[in-house]
């Protein structure tokens, strides 16, 4: 005889219902997170790592589990003074309109990556196109190792750079891996940048207002 639903067992019913998401957790301390949590990035295993603010805090002090956690920071920033054009763009042999670059400390060098439908895919970048191109930039002066990344993005005729946390690359990365369609990303994927490097551009200061993460 079949159980109603009045008498199924309650671990029956465990998998009958739906179960409320898992809350996030800090992977050092294992404290719930919020939404906005911080990230850091993992130096030997080359991944970022969700964080509580007290965590993120203790990151930032010198010398805080023997350099092998960064905190990623949160500043946005952009250099007015400096252009980007075509030939330059071409420079980089980046074979779309948007990519990010970083220092990669433990290889000593540098990294261009570009979202893809396959996910964050790399770029050649010789240390000579990297002077030709952004060397005279002063954020890349500033650019912290590992965990911030120059976004750039041509569109249209126009051409942006900022220097931001490096997580946000790879939100970008992702939202463009789950939202691409077609041969050229649709239209969906093309509104979800739009929004995203708006989102940029409010959050960019210029860099005379640079301060040291």
């Amino acid at each position: 005889m079949t159980a109603s639903p009045a008498t199924r067992t309650p671990g029956l019913r465990r998998f009958l219902t739906e179960r409320p998401p898992r809350p996030e957790r800090c992977e050092l301390c294992a404290v719930p997170v919020e939404a906005d949590h911080r990230h850091l990035v993992d130096t030997e295993k080359r991944a970022l790592v969700c964080a509580c603010t007290a965590c993120a805090l203790l990151m930032q002090q010198p010398g805080a589990a023997a350099g092998r956690f960064r905190t990623v920071p949160a500043r946005y920033l952009t250099d007015p003074g400096h252009r980007l054009d075509e030939s330059t763009w071409d420079a980089l042999q980046i074979p779309v309109g948007v990519a990010f670059l970083f220092r990669n400390a433990a290889l000593d060098r540098l990294v261009a990556l570009y979202p893809s439908p396959a996910g964050a895919t790399e770029s050649e970048l010789e240390p000579a196109t990297w002077a030709a191109v952004l060397g005279g930039s002063r954020l890349a002066g500033l650019l912290e190792p590992d965990v911030e990344a120059l976004l750039l993005r041509r569109a249209e005729g126009r051409f942006e750079c900022h220097l931001v946390p490096i997580d946000i690359c790879y939100e970008l990365v992702g939202r463009m891996r789950l939202l691409w369609q077609g041969f050229d990303g649709g239209a969906e994927a093309r509104a979800a940048l739009d929004a995203f490097f708006a989102d940029v551009a409010r959050q960019a200061r210029p860099v005379d207002e640079a301060v040291r993460p």
